[in-house]
């Protein structure tokens, strides 16, 4: 008597690469859906702080300072402008002119000391009186562009020039005082305040 046995040609059922018996159909994994960024996007966010980190911030005092040493290195070129025109003109005669314009009293002594001192300037001395009222001007336009820009050494600069006012000008209160020099001085304790204060924030994007 002939038992039944399995068809041995069959074989074993072997799992398929996916784990389910031959023959079965496996399920196909279907992946994630995925929604890269676009890869010029990243290059721009990375760009975007570091413009803001570079890109100096608003200082409105600075401001006020540029236009003050603008503003003070115009007037000076004007002066110095007027100076050289009248330098050949005869200066004690149209002084005289010009109280009788305005109507001063010539003999007053305000006026008769301000004569006499008109009266010793020379040509020469107007000459030399124009040319340093021209090279100061230069001076604060320079630190007024220079800050402008916010240039390191016309920080400096303008720290040194009105520091070396501020002795002046407290003397100058303790013999005769003044409204005006004391307003100089204050603007002038400001300027030396702010700028050395604020120097690392001001000039930062400078230094490389």
């Amino acid at each position: 008597m002939t038992d039944h046995e399995p068809n041995s040609a069959a074989g074993p059922s072997v799992p398929g690469g996916n784990g389910t018996p031959n023959g079965a159909l496996a399920p196909l994994a279907v992946p994630a859906a995925q929604n890269p960024a676009p890869a010029s996007s990243s290059p721009a966010a990375g760009a975007a702080p570091a413009e803001a980190s570079a890109k100096p911030k608003r200082a409105p005092t600075l401001y006020a300072i540029i236009v003050i040493k603008l503003l003070k290195g115009a007037l000076f070129v004007a002066l110095a402008a007027t100076a050289y025109k009248i330098s050949d003109n005869d200066l004690p005669a149209e002084f005289q002119g010009l109280l009788k314009f305005l109507r001063l009293n010539p003999e007053s002594r305000i006026w008769a000391h301000i004569a006499g001192q008109v009266s010793q300037l020379t040509e020469t001395k107007v000459l030399v009186a124009a040319a340093g009222l021209l090279a100061y001007s230069l001076f604060s336009i320079v630190e007024g562009i220079g800050l402008c820009f916010r240039i390191p050494w016309a920080g400096w600069l303008t720290i040194g020039e009105s520091a070396f006012f501020i002795p002046i000008e407290i003397d100058h209160l303790c013999r005769r005082p003044s409204l005006s020099v004391l307003v100089v001085l204050a603007i002038n304790i400001l300027v030396v305040w702010y700028l050395f204060q604020n120097r690392r924030r001001l000039f930062r994007h400078h230094h490389g």
